[in-house]
């Protein structure tokens, strides 16, 4: 069984119940049946746009939808007394959008709310719900959504550089030494792979790790890969804390251990904004697979190897991880030469190479000739003698 650091099954099936028997707070009756309806379709996996991805919503995905959908109701209910959902106009929905993006409206700690384009993306998912649903009644529903703004704004994260996470693998408690290692050794997810991973996974010396395929990331993969950095230190956890085969490798708390991430990094480096835009005080272990990503890129051989290490099926996914961070220049004047160039250099080498050899043989030729005369010589001055 997959276990759930978050609680997000729980979590949805609590609201699900509140929400089926007393309708959902805040909103309006007519809205909290329209979001009802939403939500239990996505759990279903029915009337779903035909450009999103089939199949029903994770927990997780039904908990962000449900927060991120009821925030927009409770405002276009303030500012437009709109209480039924579905009789949205293109206004309205960009009139409010222009003011998140501006900064009209502001969260609850009186700052500019980030990822505008989270909300975007779920209103217009339930529009093309709402749309697939009215047209199996006959009814054609316009796109008010087809204007709203979906453009992804990459978010910023916090990067270490090799001496630096090397450094912060040394200064921390001996507890956290093996988590963060074995974090940057293997970029596993964190903490969704990382908390499911048991001792019965490791092989050969727990120098190769099996991320099961019911602990990956949905769209991910299960994997086996080597452990090149973190292998003495995962045999000395284990032993230390008297783990067993069926025991899961780290049970830890996500919140304590972001906590002394934080923690450490600043004591080590200050709060300065590292070069991926975050401040070191921000730092999380979600960070380390960024991190992870930029230690093995330069190292790898092929592109299709890295993305299996990381659990990727598309190649997007190289930079968006790593941003290149850290790379360097590695041409060399042998690079310049194009294959047909070098396929002629090659075989000039290889004739000059034989000419070399015959030279060599006729020459061992003639100093066997000319010991053959000497000796006829001293045999000849002999007899003469």
């Amino acid at each position: 069984m997959k276990r759930d650091p978050y609680n997000h099954k729980e979590r949805w099936e609590s609201w699900k119940t509140k929400a089926c028997q007393n309708e959902i707070s805040g909103v309006s009756s007519t809205n909290s049946k329209i979001i009802l309806q939403y939500l239990l379709d996505m759990e279903m996996g029915l009337n779903v746009s035909s450009v999103s991805s089939k199949g029903p919503r994770s927990p997780i995905r039904l908990n962000t939808l449900r927060e991120k959908l009821i925030f927009l109701v409770k405002h276009f209910e303030e500012r437009f007394e709109l209480y039924d959902l579905t009789q949205l106009s293109e206004e309205q929905l960009l009139c409010l959008f222009a003011d998140l993006n501006s900064g009209s409206i502001l969260n609850k700690s009186g700052k500019k709310y980030l990822s505008i384009v989270t909300y975007s993306k779920i209103i217009k998912a339930f529009w093309h719900w709402h749309q697939k649903r009215s047209k199996k009644q006959g009814i054609i529903v316009p796109d008010v959504t087809a204007d709203l703004d979906s453009f992804y704004e990459k978010p910023k994260w916090v990067y270490l550089n090799e001496q630096q996470v090397w450094k912060v693998i040394n200064s921390a408690r001996y507890d956290y030494r093996a988590l963060f290692s074995f974090q940057v050794d293997s970029g596993i997810r964190s903490p969704t792979e990382l908390i499911n991973v048991k001792v019965s996974d490791l092989y050969k010396q727990c120098k190769e790790v099996e991320i099961r395929h019911e602990a990956a990331k949905k769209g991910s993969f299960g994997r086996r890969i080597k452990l090149m950095l973190s292998s003495e230190l995962l045999q000395e956890h284990i032993q230390r804390n008297q783990l067993e085969s069926n025991d899961y490798l780290f049970d830890i708390r996500p919140q304590s251990v972001n906590k002394y991430l934080k923690r450490l990094t600043v004591k080590l480096f200050g709060d300065e904004v590292s070069e991926a835009g975050k401040k070191f005080s921000e730092i999380s272990m979600y960070d380390l697979r960024h991190i992870a990503c930029c230690y093995w890129l330069p190292r790898y051989k092929s592109e299709s190897a890295l993305k299996y290490r990381f659990g990727w099926k598309k190649s997007d996914k190289i930079h968006y991880y790593s941003e290149f961070l850290g790379m360097r220049d590695t041409i060399a004047e042998e690079d310049l030469l194009v294959d047909v160039t070098k396929t002629e250099l090659e075989q000039r080498m290889i004739k000059l190479e034989r000419e070399s050899q015959l030279l060599k043989e006729k020459l061992e030729n003639v100093e066997k000739s000319l010991s053959i005369i000497d000796k006829l010589t001293i045999e000849l001055e002999k007899q003469v003698a």
